[in-house]
């Protein structure tokens, strides 16, 4: 029996806080008025990404002769997460504001984490198959 994928459960339970918290505690600013600014839609995308993410974690879960590639198909998904608020979306221009304060920063650690999570993956699953 094959031993459980320790960088794919952690890219998992990463993946997991990205996608939940991204919409609850780590999530873009609330403006008083109800309605809601750029940022919403940053932390709309970086949902999807971290959604995306941690279902390929579960397909390195469910295939591990598959390892390697799924860890290859994470580190693009981990770049789009780091430049996405921000970069390719627009956040609040002010520094005070909790997208700059909590969302952007949370996500950029978090999508680090998954990115050198992912590599060390990789060359695990490299090693294993040489």
């Amino acid at each position: 029996m094959k031993k459980t994928s320790i960088p794919a459960l952690i890219v998992l339970v990463l993946s997991l806080v990205i996608a939940i918290g991204s919409q609850t505690f780590l999530g873009a600013c609330v403006h008083e008025d109800g309605g809601f600014g750029a940022c919403h839609w940053a932390s709309r995308a970086v949902l999807a990404l971290g959604a995306v993410q941690a279902v390929i974690a579960l397909l390195a879960l469910a295939f591990p002769t598959q390892e390697q590639g799924l860890y290859l198909a994470m580190l693009p998904v981990s770049v789009a997460g780091l430049l996405t608020p921000g970069t390719l979306i627009d956040i609040c221009k002010m520094n005070t504001m909790r997208c700059r304060m909590v969302m952007r920063p949370a996500m950029l650690v978090l999508f680090a984490l998954t990115l050198v999570v992912a590599l060390v993956g990789c060359l695990m699953a490299r090693g294993r198959n040489a």
